[in-house]
């Protein structure tokens, strides 16, 4: 399984249920990452997207209340979650937030693609920093690029115990 995640230098990932930053290249790697695939998320991500469900992917909320999510398979424990993922090739999986499912699901994961902002976000949500973790290492990074205003590093961390 996968996760695919934003993060500014202090790893934040979000603020009032938002993204901290649009960005054009870092929103094309996730679409090319995640199109055709499975995408899990929490109830506040799925309501953060303007057009609903994610096109051209497998949409799973996690979402406690049971609340039907529009074009999106919904569970509403964590159980459950895991037995809707064994339909699935654990490679085809991506977890994509927000910050509760990310530590939910963090241990299962055995990928973390990792696009690195910097730029202080001023973040409500922090994501866990791999770099402090000793059962994650960094495997790939890309050249620093320029993504509109900002400079960001695409990052792949695995998770050496699995």
């Amino acid at each position: 399984m996968n996760l695919i995640v934003v993060v500014d230098e202090k790893w934040g990932i979000g603020k009032k249920n938002d993204l901290l930053f649009r960005l054009k290249k870092d929103m094309k790697f996730f679409r090319e990452t995640t199109t055709g695939k499975v995408v899990v998320m929490g109830a506040n991500t799925f309501a953060s997207f303007k057009n609903g469900a994610l096109p051209n992917r497998i949409n799973i909320v996690l979402d406690a209340s049971g609340t039907y999510h529009d074009g999106a398979v919904t569970v509403s424990t964590v159980e459950a979650l895991n037995r809707e993922l064994t339909k699935y090739d654990t490679d085809d999986v991506f977890i994509i937030g927000g910050a509760s499912v990310y530590r939910l699901m963090l241990n299962g994961c055995d990928t973390a693609y990792i696009t690195k902002v910097q730029a202080d976000g001023q973040a409500e949500l922090f994501f866990p920093n791999l770099d402090e973790m000793t059962e994650w290492k960094l495997t790939e990074q890309s050249e620093p690029v320029a993504d509109g205003e900002y400079i960001i590093t695409f990052c792949k961390y695995e998770h050496i115990s699995k």
